[in-house]
Parts: structure tokens; sequence; C-alpha cells
């Protein structure tokens, strides 16, 4: 890659995860909005809430670990497992997003647990939360082969939620108005 190709690429990456942070703060205000509409929810029932919301990031974690499986069990490269020989790139490809998906599905649903546990009136926000990282774990998984910039918009739309959900609720507790 040259050098010019390499900047460019750059400046679409950057368009994507600009792209995803508008798209995260938008949704993100909207599920906000709804809370203080709906009002305070017992934290209990927060947190219960917000588990059975995070099966479905869950669901993506598993997705992956299926995937990665599905595609040793049809590959006489692969069947016998990343530790006898060196994977495919069909492999190598799956497990890269399973890595990502599992890194991003940590930092969500803890952020999704602290968001639960210092709002009062999280229940909208949670679903948009958990709504944005299933949009953007398919659009990276889509896009993972097209390279960086296809994949930009869907890493910035499971990141930037679960960032901008731990600022806010650092911001909250630092300033000493949690729920």
């Amino acid at each position: 890659m040259s050098v010019g190709e390499f900047e460019r690429e750059q400046r679409r990456v950057a368009w994507g995860m600009g792209a995803a942070l508008v798209t995260a703060i938008v949704v993100i205000a909207f599920g906000v909005g709804a809370d203080r509409a709906l009002g305070p929810i017992p934290f209990t029932q927060r947190v219960a809430f917000t588990i059975r919301a995070d099966a479905f990031v869950i669901l993506w974690l598993a997705a992956g670990i299926a995937n990665v499986a599905r595609m040793r069990f049809f590959s006489a490269q692969d069947i016998a497992g990343s530790s006898v020989a060196r994977a495919s790139e069909k492999v190598r490809e799956a497990r890269a997003i399973l890595q990502n998906t599992l890194e991003q599905a940590m930092l969500a649903i803890g952020a999704h647990l602290i968001v639960a546990a210092t709002f009062s009136q999280a229940r909208m926000s949670i679903v948009a939360l958990v709504c944005l990282f299933g949009v953007g774990r398919l659009l990276f998984w889509i896009g993972y082969r097209r390279g960086a910039a296809a994949r930009a918009y869907g890493f910035g739309l499971t990141f930037y939620p679960s960032l901008m959900a731990l600022v806010a609720c650092a911001a909250t507790i630092a300033v000493g108005s949690a729920a």
C-alpha cells in the first residue's frame, strides 16, 4: 500500500468512525429522551432489564464462536484446531472478528450495567445501546473482508456507545448526582 493509498484509507476510516459517532449520539439521545418520559425505575428492575437485554449482545459472541467452529469443521486444514496447524485465511479472519466481538461485548456489557447502576431512568437508553451494538456488529462482520474503511462504521457503532455511556457515568459519579 502506497502512502497515498494509506492516507486515503485513513480518511475513509475517519469518515466511517465519525458517522458512527454521530449516529450513536442521535440514537442515544432518543433513548435518554424516552427514559425521561418513562420516569425512574427501581435499581433491581434496571439491572434485571439490562442483564436480559444483554442476551442480545452475548448472542453476537455465540455467533462468532459458532462461525469459527463451522469453518473449522468444513476445512481439512483447520479441523484439527489452531494448535496443530496454521489456520486458513478464512479461519484467521473469523477468529479476528470473534476476538473483536469478545472485546466489544465485554466493554458493552460492563458499560450497560454501569449505566443501569448510575441512572434511575435507563431502560430505553439500554435498548438504544444494545440495538447500536447489534447493528454495529452486523456491519463490522459484513465489512470485514473489504478492509478497514468498510468495517469502520460498524466498529464505531459498537465502540462509541459504550465509551459514551462510560464517560456519562463517570461524569455523573464524579459530580455526585448518580441515581
